[in-house]
């Protein structure tokens, strides 16, 4: 490679929580740069969470992040006239943001009034290992193993 690798910004953590890994959330859910909304919407949906489950919010935030995280994603490879998915690892700051990214996209197809609500109710369904997020995760996988026998193939 002829140009250097560009350097990896520095997140700064929540004012809330003090957490980075909030502060990535909020950056994905932010629409049309304005933070300020996102990380409202955000804190309303972990005080819901909280509200219901009697229990630290950002803790089952964490949790429902980690059961729609997947670990192993399919590519398309051409090979030979036919296109192969073939199962790969996925390195670990990608599982997150593909995790965060699958979790907000389905908290956005929900039917709750605002989005600080439907953020709450994806949440607490990624939590108990269901929603669409977990499901989307769970397909993943079952692709992957389906196509294990052309793992040999890697890129």
């Amino acid at each position: 490679m002829r140009k250097t690798r560009p350097k990896k910004r520095l997140i700064l953590p929540d004012p809330k929580y003090n957490d980075v890994l909030v502060t990535k959330f909020v950056n994905n859910l932010m629409l049309s740069g304005k933070k300020n909304l996102s990380f409202k919407i955000f804190y309303d949906a972990i005080d819901i969470v909280s509200e219901k489950t009697k229990e630290d919010g950002l803790e089952v935030w964490k949790k429902a992040l980690a059961n729609v995280t997947p670990s192993v994603e399919v590519k398309s490879r051409r090979i030979g006239g036919a296109t192969f998915q073939i199962p790969s690892e996925i390195r670990a700051g990608r599982k997150t943001s593909i995790g965060m990214k699958n979790l907000i996209n389905f908290a956005r197809k929900r039917h709750e009034n605002t989005m600080g609500q439907k953020l709450a109710g994806e949440v607490l369904a990624a939590y108990k290992e269901e929603g669409s997020a977990f499901k989307k995760k769970e397909d993943t996988h079952r692709m992957a193993e389906a196509n294990k026998a052309f793992s040999h193939f890697r890129f």
